[in-house]
């Protein structure tokens, strides 16, 4: 039987509000991930999920949560990374940086739902 996990895009305002909710809904001790990188590693399994990787994540009101982790919000994260980045990702960072403020390139948003889609093919449902 899936177990469906859905998160409530009314309440998320920024990236680590998303942590916060994922967190709350389907991790361990509120953990679920707080970066891409352990979101990603969360979404194989074990963090609260079934082992036998039959459940979904259900996105409820997730065009408003598209519009907050929209250009804003990604250009903000951008600059986060950038001020403690290494000095070889710098440009690499800047180039992202300068796109996301031009209203180019993923969003936060579409961060996170590609890769939710390549650790968990099949287990996002948009609602």
């Amino acid at each position: 039987m899936t177990v469906t996990y859905v998160i409530d895009g009314d309440e998320i305002k920024t990236l680590e509000d998303f942590w916060d909710v994922v967190g709350r809904t389907i991790g361990v001790d509120g953990y679920f991930g707080r970066n891409l990188d352990a979101f990603a590693d969360c979404l194989r399994g074990g963090y609260g999920t079934p082992e036998d990787g039959d459940w979904v994540i259900e996105w409820r009101h997730h065009e408003v949560s598209r519009h907050n982790l929209g250009y804003p919000e990604t250009v903000r994260q951008l600059e986060l990374r950038l001020a403690r980045a290494h000095p070889t990702n710098r440009a690499r960072i800047t180039a992202q940086l300068d796109a996301a403020r031009a209203g180019r390139g993923p969003t936060v948003f579409d961060w996170l739902v590609r890769i939710i889609e390549e650790e968990h093919p099949g287990g996002l449902r948009l609602a």
